[in-house]
């Protein structure tokens, strides 16, 4: 039953009696407003077949087999929509993007995907934007099950599969009398009903009958949830309690949870729960392993979507909490629904909202950290509808929903066994290699800087062999910012993107020399000043470690030739400055001849004396030590690279 999937097993709308309209555009209109799809679509096709044509015939007829989950349907009438140009609604771009996925035309999806989110910014297109190879995630947690049809499936629609000691408990539209007024105007639908059938094996239920008389009313009920015990049901069921039927404020009957206890081996005491409401819906329980938590669908107010995820405590007195929208990354602007808390705290969930392959698919979340949500991937996952999702912990057998082709009706239920675990670790790593844009050679101690898109900061510095290594948690998409820099090199970004279909990725820094020719290495290197005992100009251990980094320079190129001059300050006469420049100049050069193995053609020394002063302080000028000493140093000048 299609209904059933499309706004959380959804609303029921009490239609009351249509008067006649003169014109068939208008009754067609009521009948999309009234929420009356079936009949909306009738009467749109009539006007079709008449030679009316408009863009809000188009729009709504599209959305009407949209809400029966008719996609095929909703696809050719969405295709004519955008056909006219005319400017829509930014929702009808994820809608035909929905139903392009359910023929399995991802590519052409994907492009009403990125005009969505263009044009309307939510957590629906920001998921897909972050997630474009959203297909390689899902096939990388494909082929874990094995998938089965089971024998017990009607020609009608059965779904909401639920353990109960050893039965199954199910929602079927099976066995009502199909008179008009017991079918739902949603989609001329009969209304649902709980079942209860013996496991025979995983693959087959067999002794099929109805549940419980005394939980049967003349609408819908469906999914349930019991306690260990067996003595305790949550079940859904329309606004309609004591034999009084509740409607809200705009005349339609919304849906309620409601729980039963069994006494002397019958089902009585039926309450409906604290928190529902006329006014919104309340459908789809689920209870956690513990039984003080229960999870349920909803669209009451707080939520981000159409339907949303949301839990509430239970007491040990009977009592309950504030129900609360479930934190983290499960809710969307799209449709939450129908949860499943296996025994080992994994929250399964159908969604349209997170990408997926197609209508609802199935996602599960750690209920520890539910900021990440995975895709459970094929067989079960399919471009049609899946959803109530339940499995035995132990055994790793369950079942699901699912429309998809090949189906015995609407719905069907199929049994699975998991047979490898889903993973909710993804250890991600970096490998950043920074390199010598000339000479391709490996810089070390080069500083790196790592930026996340969720706001964290790594700092580190490259190894011997230029290479800085993180790990990080890539089971989100994270967009990496780094940034390399070193002493007379030019400042080089790159970026990375990390998820789960990309665990690993190696980033090549690039880093361009700042040296040319006529700079100063001194400058470009920060050497420290050389320094010389007075009157010598052997190479004191201080002037050696300053020394050495040229040497390393020299090295990695080498092709560059360079000049090393010494200059002096202007006390002493001019004579002798010159003479012990000149001999500073050549015990630099051969000391860096010597002790890199640098070709002497490669480096000469040149004395200067005060001939190049830096300052005014020349002969006769009186200036302080700083001055003076700013005139005395080493330059070490690229003459040819």
């Amino acid at each position: 039953m299609k209904l059933n999937r499309i706004f959380l097993f959804t609303t029921f709308f009490s239609c009351g009696l249509l008067f006649a309209q003169d014109q068939k555009l208008r009754k067609a209109e009521a009948s999309f407003q009234d929420l009356a799809y079936a009949d909306a679509i009738d009467q749109y096709e009539d006007l079709l077949d008449e030679g009316y044509q408009s863009k809000e015939i188009f729009q709504n007829l599209a959305d009407a087999y949209y809400k029966v989950a008719n996609f095929d349907e909703a696809a050719k009438w969405y295709e004519k929509l955008f056909a006219l140009n005319e400017e829509v609604q930014p929702e009808t771009y994820f809608r035909y993007a929905q139903v392009l996925k359910s023929q399995e035309k991802y590519t052409a999806s994907d492009q009403y995907m990125k005009q969505f989110y263009q044009l309307q910014k939510d957590s629906r297109g920001q998921l897909f934007s972050e997630n474009e190879n959203y297909l390689e995630g899902i096939a990388a947690n494909s082929g874990r099950y094995t998938v089965n049809s089971i024998a017990g499936n009607s020609e009608n629609s059965d779904f909401g599969p639920s353990f109960y000691n050893n039965t199954l408990v199910f929602t079927s539209a099976r066995g009502k009398r199909v008179s008009k007024r017991n079918r739902h105007n949603w989609d001329n639908k009969p209304f649902l009903e709980l079942y209860r059938a013996t496991i025979s094996d995983y693959d087959s239920l067999s002794e099929i009958k109805r549940f419980r008389n005394s939980l049967s009313s003349k609408f819908h009920e469906s999914t349930t949830a019991f306690t260990k015990d067996g003595q305790t049901i949550y079940f859904t069921r329309n606004n309609f309690t004591d034999g009084k039927l509740g409607k809200d404020s705009d005349d339609v009957i919304r849906l309620k949870l409601y729980k039963a206890t069994k006494i002397d081996e019958k089902w009585s005491e039926v309450e409906e729960l604290p928190f529902n409401s006329d006014e919104f819906s309340v459908a789809h329980p689920a209870l956690n392993a513990e039984e003080d938590k229960l999870y349920f669908a909803s669209d009451m107010p707080g939520t981000k979507g159409q339907s949303d995820i949301f839990v509430v405590d239970i007491y040990e007195d009977g009592t309950y909490g504030q129900p609360q929208n479930l934190a983290g990354g499960v809710n969307t602007e799209g449709r939450e629904t129908f949860p499943f808390v296996s025994a080992d705290g994994i929250l399964y969930f159908a969604s349209d909202g997170h990408p997926g392959l197609g209508g609802l698919d199935i996602f599960a979340t750690a209920l520890e950290d539910t900021n990440y949500v995975l895709n459970v991937g094929k067989p079960v996952n399919s471009p049609k509808d899946d959803f109530s999702y339940i499995v035995n912990a132990e055994t790793r057998r369950g079942y699901f929903a699912s429309n998809r082709d090949g189906g015995m009706g609407d719905d069907d239920i199929y049994a699975f066994k998991e047979e490898k675990p889903l993973s909710f670790g993804c250890d991600g790593e970096v490998r950043v290699l920074v390199k010598d844009s000339e000479s391709g050679l490996p810089l070390a101690n080069a500083a790196i800087m790592v930026k996340a898109s969720n706001g964290d900061r790594l700092e580190g510095k490259t190894d011997d062999k230029g290479m800085y290594q993180l790990q990080l948690d890539c089971r989100k998409k994270t967009n990496l910012a780094i940034s390399g820099s070193k002493e007379a090199y030019t400042k080089t970004n790159r970026s990375v993107s990390i998820d789960t279909t990309n665990p690993e990725a190696t980033v090549e820094l690039l880093m361009k020399p700042k040296v040319q020719v006529g700079s100063d290495l001194a400058v470009e290197l920060k050497l420290n000043p050389i320094y010389f005992d007075l009157n010598k100009a052997t190479i004191r251990p201080d002037a050696a470690a300053e020394l050495d980094k040229v040497v390393a320079y020299l090295k990695a190129y080498p092709s560059v030739q360079i000049e090393v001059g010494s200059h002096t300050d202007s006390r002493g006469s001019d004579n002798y400055n010159l003479k012990l420049s000149e001999r500073r100049a050549q015990s630099t050069a051969a000391y860096i001849i010597k002790k890199g193995g640098i070709d002497a053609s490669r480096v000469s020394g040149k004395g200067y004396g005060e001939t190049r002063l830096r300052n005014a302080c020349s002969n006769g000028v009186k200036c302080s030590k700083d001055e003076h000493q700013n005139n005395r140093r080493s330059e070490f000048i690229v003459l040819n690279k």
